[in-house]
């Protein structure tokens, strides 16, 4: 019985020999370039954490990077050691990547805005700032969005991109901030009194550090009275909430007129 066609077991031996290598050529490259990016994962994490002014979610993104760039080049030497050209690959990779770039361009706008945020730092948590027209407190920062605590304790989340490319105000980097309020007191009223009154009230709050009470202005009308307090910056906010009662509960406050005494 004779077969319909040719077996050349010699040349189908020196197939399997040559793929054979091939396929362990790659495996053994897979297992060290898998070994040699986890390596140098964690020494990117480690050199990149010995510096103090680097966060954890930078040094973990950075790393990540290092190790997934040494995947990509491992794979393209497993496909070159099995005979796959690579060429092609990588172009449709390439043109892959700029369209998925192409249509996540504002998340990736956000994502490097938050990477320069973690590096240069120029809030920390806890802060209380000023940005996109929100202000609050600072509760969180990753890669995307910035997490802020409304002065109603709601959450807002502002996203990176318009946190790094706008003028950014922090109540709280200078340990101390001043409240200043403009307090028109009526010709009708005693200014004098009244200013006598919010000094006494400022010298009196453990927060004041410093105060003053002076006329900035008069018109036909009122004598406008400038109150200036200053104190820590956590601590300001809820000052300038009870200094303004306390102007308002002044001002509404009727005037004591004095009693006359009846002739004995």
């Amino acid at each position: 019985m004779t077969l319909p066609f040719n077996f050349d077991l010699d040349h189908l031996g020196g197939l399997v020999v040559v793929y054979g290598v091939n396929v362990l050529g790659a495996i053994l490259i897979a297992i060290i370039g898998w070994w040699i990016s986890s390596i140098a994962e964690r020494m990117t994490r480690r050199a990149l954490l010995s510096s103090s002014h680097m966060d954890r979610t930078v040094a973990a993104f950075l790393s990540s990077l290092v190790r997934y760039a040494l995947l990509a080049v491992t794979l393209v030497l497993i496909l070159q050691v099995v005979g796959i050209q690579a060429t092609s690959l990588v172009a449709v990779i390439g043109a892959s990547s700029l369209a998925i770039g192409l249509a996540l361009q504002g998340t990736l706008s956000n994502m490097a805005a938050g990477v320069m945020l973690l590096l240069f730092r120029p809030f920390n948590l806890g802060d209380a700032i000023e940005v996109g027209g929100k202000s609050g407190t600072v509760q969180n920062l990753n890669l995307f969005f910035t997490e802020l605590a409304g002065g109603d304790n709601v959450q807002i989340l502002i996203p990176n991109g318009q946190v790094w490319g706008q003028a950014l105000i922090n109540n709280s980097v200078y340990g101390t901030r001043r409240v200043a309020l403009k307090i028109p007191v009526p010709f009708a009223k005693n200014a004098d009194a009244i200013a006598s009154r919010i000094k006494g009230f400022l010298q009196m709050d453990p927060r004041v550090q410093k105060s003053s009470v002076t006329v900035s202005n008069i018109t036909d009308t009122v004598v406008e009275l400038a109150v200036e307090a200053w104190a820590e910056s956590g601590e300001a906010s809820n000052l300038r909430t009870d200094l303004m009662q306390q102007a308002l509960a002044v001002m509404t406050e009727p005037e004591r007129k004095p009693v006359a005494r009846s002739a004995e």
